[in-house]
């Protein structure tokens, strides 16, 4: 086993590369499968991050909104501390060269997003702040005396003795696939490798994040907390890409409207905040005019030329598909985009496993409860990825240790395309956006047997725990909540307004039939 004596951050998204600069002059070593930039989640984040930067809004007020939108699970005092918080990191990222846009004056210009009862999303460039963000970690995360940044490598297990997390295997990517994975001591190992949108077959996640870190931890036996909640975003465009382009939501808040194949503007009458209603509303509102064959479309003629300029990615992926959304509406589909559950962590960011830390969308702090509010996932990355960094650094001696090198060894078990498919098609037919016992329990012995078929492949035994914890805690729960919705339970039940927790040594123990 190596030894390498630095903390190690498993992915390389927003909070990696930012926890990874705040634990300097701790000794680092971050992990990405792919080059910095390329297949994080963070870089693809149309939005921004929420904030409450303008006069006459507050972190109160923000909180408020974060708490109504999680619809009734919200950790009421998580979401003061990252409101709260949201100010200074701000002007962090601004002073580390951030370049977000302003205004004649000097003031942050704000997009107004769903469910937010004021325009708070700090953005670059429209809606490039994802990828400018991380433009700027990146090169300070490159200078970084104190990091070092081992690519085209991945986590597939956490190595626990007696509780505690003392390390993890990691394997190099090659054109065929996985190396053997070598097994590497580490004083403490922080996971911010992302979310589980690519499980489904339409998402608007990078192709790499299927909820390989969040199955890595609870198959190591931590604690994971509301599993059953994943946001789909109303907006994806449907081109038949995979993934799908994201058309931000930022359009709707600049007067962009959806509309079907008949001409019919359907959200008016579906809610009193009609196109900026949550986002849950908005997503099923999307998916059965899908299932009804209306054709949903996002038509944002109204902000006209502008768009080219104003929104330069949504405009790209228009172009390449030969739409001008200036002139013609943008057709629209419900896709997996977050996932509000995650592993268990407590204020500073620790899992149940002692030396485990985790921050970003493969955890579950509290603040999104059963739908996130837009915006706010950028927003926690910061913040918990920080809290993160200082608990780390309070429990370790500062001590120099050498870049650490892997050597080549076999190849090891790649991931079966087929095998993958067959997971993304049944958690979207079964797991999706309107979800039943008969399809839940379906989904829960399809996952079970695609498992049991594929034992030697510790990426895909990844995938599939996270699969069958979304599943089997979406059986579990009765009702209809957030991004939640059960046809056979469509009310929303007052008992059951509490955050789930399993693990997945729960979750196989439970057969669909007792769930």
């Amino acid at each position: 086993m190596l030894d390498t004596g630095r903390v190690v951050i498993v992915g390389a998204g927003l909070g990696g590369l930012y926890a990874a600069l705040l634990l300097a002059p701790l000794p680092v070593l971050v992990i990405s499968p792919e080059t910095l930039g390329e297949g994080a989640s963070s870089a693809w984040a149309q939005g921004g991050v929420a904030a409450a930067m303008a006069e006459g809004d507050s972190p109160a007020a923000h909180a408020r909104d974060t708490v109504q939108a999680g619809a009734g699970t919200v950790d009421p005092e998580i979401a003061a501390l990252v409101t709260g918080a949201a100010r200074a990191h701000i002007l962090d990222l601004t002073e580390r060269g951030t370049p977000f846009d302003r205004n004649a004056q000097g003031g942050f210009v704000l997009n107004h997003e769903a469910a937010h009862s004021i325009a708070r999303v700090v953005r670059v460039k429209g809606d490039q702040a994802g990828r400018k963000i991380m433009q700027t970690l990146i090169a300070l995360v490159r200078a970084a005396p104190s990091v070092q940044v081992m690519e085209r490598v991945v986590a597939q297990d956490l190595l626990v003795e007696e509780g505690r997390v003392s390390g993890l295997r990691l394997a190099q990517l090659g054109a065929d696939g996985p190396s053997q994975p070598v097994s590497l001591r580490a004083p403490a190992v922080l996971l911010a490798g992302g979310g589980s949108g690519g499980l489904y077959a339409l998402t608007t996640n990078p192709p790499r994040i299927r909820g390989q870190v969040m199955g890595m931890a609870a198959r190591a036996g931590a604690e994971m907390a509301d599993m059953e909640f994943v946001q789909f975003h109303p907006t994806a465009m449907d081109l038949g890409l995979d993934p799908a382009p994201l058309a931000t939501e930022a359009l709707r808040g600049e007067g962009a409207r959806l509309l079907n194949a008949d001409g019919a503007y359907f959200m008016a009458g579906a809610h009193p905040l009609a196109d900026l209603a949550p986002r849950d509303i908005v997503a099923r509102a999307v998916f059965a005019q899908s299932e009804a064959g209306k054709r949903p479309m996002l038509d944002a003629r109204a902000i006209g030329a502008e768009i080219h300029t104003r929104f330069p990615a949504v405009a790209e992926a228009c172009r390449k598909a030969g739409i001008d959304p200036a002139r013609a509406p943008i057709p629209i589909a419900a896709a997996a985009h977050y996932h509000m559950g995650g592993v268990a962590t407590d204020t500073q960011g620790r899992a149940s496993l002692r030396g485990l830390w985790v921050c970003g969308e493969a955890a579950s702090t509290g603040l999104h409860g059963a739908n996130r509010l837009a915006s706010n996932g950028v927003l926690e990355a910061l913040v918990f990825a920080r809290r993160a960094a200082e608990d780390i650094a309070g429990s370790l001696p500062l001590r120099d240790a050498p870049e650490l090198v892997l050597e080549a060894t076999p190849a090891g078990v790649p991931l079966d395309p087929k095998a993958v498919a067959q997971l993304r098609d049944l958690m979207t037919r079964h797991v999706g956006v309107r979800r039943t016992a008969s399809g839940l329990t379906q989904a829960i012995t399809a996952i079970r047997a695609l498992e049991t078929a594929h034992p030697h492949c510790p990426d895909f035994a990844n995938m599939c725990a996270t699969a069958l914890l979304i599943a089997s805690s979406a059986l579990k729960r009765r009702e209809s909540r957030g991004a939640h919705w059960r046809d056979d339970f469509p009310d929303t039940d007052p008992a059951q307004a509490q955050r789930s927790r399993t693990t997945l040594a729960a979750a196989r123990a439970d057969t669909p039939e007792h769930a």
